[in-house]
């Protein structure tokens, strides 16, 4: 089963703004009046917090998260270690199942409007020996959202892993460019560049924010154009 507006949010790299932007759809989707949430299959690194181990990307988008939902199911495999997960995972002798991610991720979707899961790291990032997370999303078969780190390389990083999305046979839905480097030189020339060459609609630029938050990083963004969006008159009074 599939939430009618659901999205794989991938990016260049680790640490580009993945789950701002997560948020930020989140966000939207939920002013839209949708039944919204954010799912983070793997994340990798915790805290021990009153007894609980927390992820900060993963609390990022259950707040976000506009429906009440048990964190066993929108983060079924949460690890200390703050590794590529196969090191994590067998560090704490877990074996990482793509079923059982999707089978979290159709509960999921049976209870909500709109899903956004977000990966973890690139495009490409181990999960066991046998499969990464390009598997986990072939295996989903969602829209890809792309979020791209601006900084030296990102152009190179990003035609390499709009490539690799396509190889798995998936759809490049839209990408967003962020502001990651406040310092970077010639930042537009590369947005510039990047349009040129991805096929997919740029859905906007979030710049450098002192203090980002999903509301913050959404006024930035226009994800009208992404299959599945709801007409405007859905908006919530």
């Amino acid at each position: 089963m599939t939430a009618p507006c659901s999205y794989f949010i991938t990016g260049t790299d680790t640490e580009v703004g993945k789950t701002l932007v997560s948020s930020a759809l989140l966000h939207a989707l939920a002013q839209r009046g949708l039944r919204s949430a954010g799912m983070k299959p793997v994340a990798a690194g915790a805290a021990l917090r009153d007894g609980v181990w927390h992820n900060d990307d993963a609390d990022l988008l259950a707040a976000a998260t506009n429906i009440a939902l048990p964190a066993a199911l929108t983060t079924p495999y949460l690890l200390r270690e703050a590794a590529a997960p196969h090191i994590a995972a067998a560090l704490e002798n877990v074996a990482i199942d793509i079923a059982h991610i999707r089978r979290c991720y159709e509960q999921i979707a049976a209870a909500a409007e709109a899903v956004v899961v977000e990966g973890v790291g690139g495009f490409r990032v181990p999960l066991s020996p046998e499969f990464d997370t390009a598997d986990l999303a072939q295996q989903l078969g969602l829209p890809v959202i792309l979020v791209v780190g601006l900084r030296l390389g990102c152009i190179n990083h990003a035609l390499l892993t709009a490539d690799a999305i396509a190889a798995r046979g998936l759809t490049l839905a839209g990408w967003v460019a962020n502001g990651i480097d406040p310092a970077m030189p010639h930042a537009e020339a590369n947005v510039d560049a990047l349009a040129e060459r991805l096929q997919a609609p740029l859905l906007g630029g979030v710049p450098w924010l002192a203090v980002p938050s999903a509301a913050a990083a959404a006024v930035h963004l226009d994800f009208s154009c992404l299959p599945g969006w709801p007409a405007a008159h859905a908006v919530s009074p």
